[in-house]
């Protein structure tokens, strides 16, 4: 038979009222009587009723996840970082995926506010008008999460990719390269990648006699690099390194380069941006900026859990610090 709350409140020698309140955290109770009810709890397998320990404590310890497709690396070891902490907080996680239907993201964040979600994590790489407007009408936290596109309306969580950019455009100058070709995979305003590519301008600037050498795939797949590439490596510029905004550019570069007998990195040096789990499993493995994906999804609901709790939270742009992943992609022009 299943135990009940009147079962906890008679073998623990209180009131169903107390037992309600140590369960739901509600009003103070003294140590000795808590740690009681929750001994008894322990003893009799006792389980709330999730319905109404939400209906009386409004709270529905839910926080909604919505991904354009968990089988995206990034994606997945952004919700691994969302879900553990989640776990920490006592909060469960909805996951919901619109494999970058924008119709579905607003189907789900009707339903997750219908479910009494206390926040919400959009991953998404684009946001439209209607989203905007569903997302301010909910007054619920939230957080938006996006590799591509910068978006100052909405709390987010980030790296600062120009110093990104700036610093393995460094790197490569340090190893002795002049000629650096860098790939980016977008022109549009809004785009990061018009961020990363200011920081790699910055660091050709610097450099007295260097050039920018700049190229522009047709997106950002792997396939996208491979043609790219072909570009590259026809331009006869003397480059000797190759620079791509994303690993999966990078790694369609070092196809082509595998198909056409270039040496890497003897004779071309290859560095990608992002760390996806191909780009340490790849050979030779990709020398590549780190975003800390599991991070990012740590802090961002980190930051929902703090909102809903009424705590003090950090400004809207959370930046996280990257690191160069130094492989074997890249090596000293001797």
């Amino acid at each position: 038979m299943t135990a009940t709350i009147k079962d906890v409140a008679k073998m623990a020698g209180v009131s169903i009222s107390t037992v309600s309140r140590v369960i739901n955290n509600s009003k103070p109770v003294s140590p000795e009587i808590r740690q009681k009810v929750l001994e008894v709890i322990n003893e009799i397998g006792y389980k709330p009723n999730e319905v109404a320990r939400t209906l009386v404590t409004k709270k529905s310890f839910l926080i909604g996840v919505i991904v354009t497709d968990l089988g995206d690396t990034y994606i997945a070891q952004l919700v691994r970082g969302i879900e553990e902490v989640g776990k920490m907080y006592d909060y469960d996680i909805l996951l919901c995926s619109t494999y970058g239907d924008k119709a579905a993201e607003i189907k789900y964040m009707q339903i997750l506010s219908r479910k009494q979600a206390e926040g919400i994590i959009l991953i998404s790489d684009s946001l439209n008008k209607e989203i905007d407007n569903q997302i301010k009408d909910f007054k619920m936290p939230f957080v938006y999460l996006n590799r591509y596109f910068s978006n100052e309306d909405f709390p987010t969580v980030t790296i600062d990719s120009l110093e990104a950019t700036y610093e393995m455009t460094n790197y490569l100058i340090s190893l002795g390269h002049e000629n650096i070709a860098y790939v980016s995979s977008s022109e549009e305003e809004n785009s990061l990648e018009m961020i990363k590519l200011e920081g790699y301008k910055k660091a050709i600037s610097e450099n007295e006699g260097y050039e920018e050498k700049i190229y522009y795939a047709k997106g950002r797949n792997i396939d996208d690099g491979y043609e790219i590439c072909k570009d590259i490596i026809s331009s006869n510029d003397e480059i000797t390194a190759i620079f791509c905004s994303h690993d999966e550019l990078s790694i369609g570069v070092l196809s082509y380069l595998h198909d056409n007998n270039i040496k890497v990195p003897d004779q071309m040096s290859v560095a990608g941006y992002g760390d996806i789990k191909t780009a340490s499993i790849f050979r030779p493995r990709l020398t590549t900026i780190k975003e800390p994906f599991y991070d990012i999804g740590a802090v961002a609901i980190r930051r929902i859990i703090k909102e809903i709790k009424k705590e003090k939270v950090d400004k809207d742009t959370i930046i996280l610090p990257f690191q160069i992943q130094k492989r074997e992609s890249c090596a000293k022009i001797l």
